[in-house]
């Protein structure tokens, strides 16, 4: 029975922790998703530049430090 009941809480808090939960801003369409152990922003913003309007890519962060980063 205790096994079960362990078992259990260890499930619980992995999906506490694993679970992103989405986020929009509105500066053009990015979109973060956030969980407590990691973060993904899909960025689709506009610049103050006239030749290129948008920047898009991809932001990865784990524990705090960003991992990758693509945003042009």
């Amino acid at each position: 029975m205790k096994k079960k009941v362990i078992i259990a809480i260890i499930v619980i808090v992995l999906l506490v922790l694993l679970i992103p939960i989405p986020s929009h801003s509105r500066d053009g369409g990015t979109v973060e998703y956030r969980a407590l152990t990691y973060k993904i922003s899909k960025v689709h913003r506009l610049t103050g530049d006239l030749e290129k309007k948008y920047e898009d890519g991809i932001i990865i962060e784990i524990l705090g430090f960003e991992v990758y980063n693509n945003v042009k």
